[in-house]
């Protein structure tokens, strides 16, 4: 089977991982990928866009895409789009439904209309609206659109506000967009994956991220600087259940009534509020740094699950889960989340044990074949373990084996919101 997975960060690397490892034999490429990814995969040579892309998989006989990074859904006709016109099953829903993820306002208007529990919001034009609509603080403000994890801030005062405004609604950062008020909702985070084919659909390990740069969740925003995931540690049978009821099922049949067809990973962001579980966001793909943590804990034939369910049919006996705990932990670079610095050498990588997954984000080959850093978050070191204690323990005990000027890394993931 051949198998394209477009991405180049750690989530794709883990994918890509788990896909080489399926029983099912394959060959494996990858656009635009990495250095790191292209020991796992061949790369898809002379493309340079979607167009480009498309000609490059029907040339190659390419049986299955995977959809790996959010933007190639919503770029330009939408790759799951092209890959259906072209007759190629794609791991990753049209562009329709993937506003879920690309447009916080069509996401917020899905979830009314369909009775899905979340916050209040007002979506407003200009800084000086989003101001008006701010009826106090702690207040959420979420850009309008994809921003690689960094378009969304907690706002505790009128100056952090302003602050963020300026930089999205008048500098605009991440360029044309509106800009959601959104009701500051509290309780713990936790991250829901399931596998969507239409009408039916597959909870995966649920998993938790740590957003924030420094330990006590403290600092600036990151893309997710580690994850935790467990089948049955995180979210109690019974909370799982209402979370089922009452956002997961609405969704997917949601999709259905409004006649979207989706086939793909769907992320749900949710907040275990007082006043029960509610949803802050979709992702039309797995999570970042999630998918590293979960990847690990996955058995069975992947290659071939993914393959039946882009062609339209879930076989969820085909993968399982482990029932014990994986830790990720994501080493950044100097500066990072404001800026990133390229060109440190990565040490220690060959000291770590096989007890570990070592992940890239953002790294390069250099000329002399040492990896640097090429990224703001530059590896995902990952182990598990039977308890969450013990994975802590292999999975820091191996990270710290790895080392570069101006590295970054909390030491409290896995720790932190569970003592």
């Amino acid at each position: 089977m051949k198998i394209l997975v477009v991405g180049k960060g750690g989530r794709e690397h883990a994918l890509i991982k788990a896909i080489s490892e399926s029983p099912t034999e394959t060959s494996i490429y990858s656009f635009p990928g990495s250095d790191a990814i292209f020991t796992l995969s061949q790369p898809a040579e002379g493309v340079s866009d979607l167009p480009t892309l498309i000609e490059f998989m029907k040339r190659e006989g390419i049986d299955l895409c995977v959809a790996g990074e959010e933007s190639y859904l919503l770029t330009g006709e939408g790759l799951a789009n092209l890959c259906k016109e072209a007759g190629i099953p794609c791991w990753g829903p049209e562009k329709q439904p993937a506003h879920l993820e690309g447009s916080k306002e069509f996401a917020k208007e899905f979830m009314l209309r369909h009775g899905i529990p979340t916050g209040g919001y007002a979506a407003t034009e200009t800084a000086e609206a989003a101001k008006a609509a701010i009826t106090g603080y702690p207040t959420v403000l979420k850009f309008d659109g994809l921003a690689a994890g960094k378009g969304v801030a907690v706002c505790t005062d009128e100056k952090m506000a302003d602050a963020f405004l300026q930089e999205v609604m008048v500098d605009r950062k991440f360029g044309e967009g509106r800009m959601l008020v959104e009701e500051f909702l509290t309780g713990p985070e936790i991250s829901i994956f399931a596998s969507v084919v239409d009408g039916e659909y597959q909870i995966l390990t649920p998993a938790r991220d740590y957003k924030r740069a420094l330990d006590g969740d403290g600092g600036a925003n990151t893309g997710g600087m580690g994850a935790v995931a467990s089948r049955t540690g995180l979210v109690e049978p019974e909370l799982l259940k209402e979370i089922d009821d009452t956002i997961v099922r609405p969704t997917v049949e949601g999709l259905q009534k409004d006649g979207m067809s989706y086939r793909g990973f769907l992320y749900f962001g949710l907040m275990l509020t007082p006043d029960g579980p509610k949803i802050i966001e979709y992702n039309c793909r797995f999570g970042d740094p999630e998918c590293e943590a979960v990847m690990p804990l996955l058995k069975g034939d992947f290659a071939a699950y993914l393959k039946s369910a882009a062609e339209g049919t879930l076989q969820p006996d085909l993968i399982s889960f482990d029932d014990g705990w994986s830790i990720c932990v994501i080493l950044a670079s100097a500066g990072y989340p404001a800026s990133s610095r390229s060109g440190d050498v990565l040490e220690g990588l060959d000291q770590v044990s096989e007890a570990a997954c070592v992940y890239h984000s953002g790294t390069k080959q250099n000329s002399e074949g040492d990896f640097e850093t090429a990224g703001g978050r530059v590896v995902a070191v990952v182990a598990g373990g039977a308890t969450r204690e013990k994975a802590r323990e292999v999975v820091y005990g191996e990270a710290a084996k790895v080392n570069f000027p101006g590295m970054q890394r909390r030491s409290d993931i896995g720790r932190l919101h569970f003592e």
